[in-house]
């Protein structure tokens, strides 16, 4: 839980050395499955964290395995959709997000499965739905950044330019300090989607 905490600070904007801070969550993941490397929940955190530090086929596997260990947890499923959609594999993340929330309807993480959902969406133009499912989490969770960045880049593409600007604005009262070369420096050894950025460019986000 460690590790998840500071990879969530990576993906809000907080971290000031992103590699550092995932080379460290990977020594926390390392050490809890030196305790129980059969268990299901730990192995998808692990694969979530994995990714991050650009090591693809490792995360997927281990997120894989995660499912077949326990195919009712609603948190191996997505952490399975949050991986998947790291590693640009949209069609796979958007059906582990799917499978997750209806095995936690009431899940208090249920806006990170959503916010999942919605970055995957992006990835496939499919932007209207991306909208609907960030605004779903919104309603969750008015605090946790990511969500304005897909839904200002999903309004963007959609040429809903004042909603694109409103939510942006949101998104630079949580991040103030913001920018194009800070998102894609946040990413570590990940690529955010292309149409993320050009949307959250188009939204109006400095360079």
């Amino acid at each position: 839980m460690a590790g998840s905490c500071i990879i969530l600070n990576i993906g809000m904007g907080h971290s000031v050395d992103v590699k550092s801070d995932a080379e460290e969550a990977k020594r926390l993941l390392q050490l809890a499955l030196s305790i129980d490397e059969n268990d299901a929940d730990t192995l998808a955190l692990g694969g979530h964290i994995t990714a991050w530090t650009g090591e693809f086929d490792t995360a997927i596997e281990m997120v894989d395995r995660s499912i077949a260990l326990n195919p009712n947890s609603a948190v191996a499923w997505r952490l399975r959709g949050w991986t998947y959609q790291y590693v640009g594999q949209a069609e796979e993340a958007v059906r582990s997000f799917e499978r997750s929330i209806p095995l936690s309807p009431l899940d208090p993480m249920l806006y990170s499965t959503l916010t999942g959902m919605a970055l995957a969406f992006i990835r496939l133009r499919r932007f209207d739905e991306a909208v609907v499912v960030a605004q779903k989490a919104l309603r969750r969770n008015q605090t946790y950044s990511p969500i304005y960045r897909c839904l200002a880049a999903a309004l963007a593409h959609l040429g809903r330019d004042v909603e694109a600007k409103e939510a942006l604005a949101r998104l630079l009262e949580l991040e103030p300090s913001l920018r194009i070369s800070e998102l894609v420096a946040q990413g570590g050894g990940l690529r955010w989607p292309r149409l993320l950025v050009e949307g959250l460019r188009k939204a109006g986000l400095p360079g």
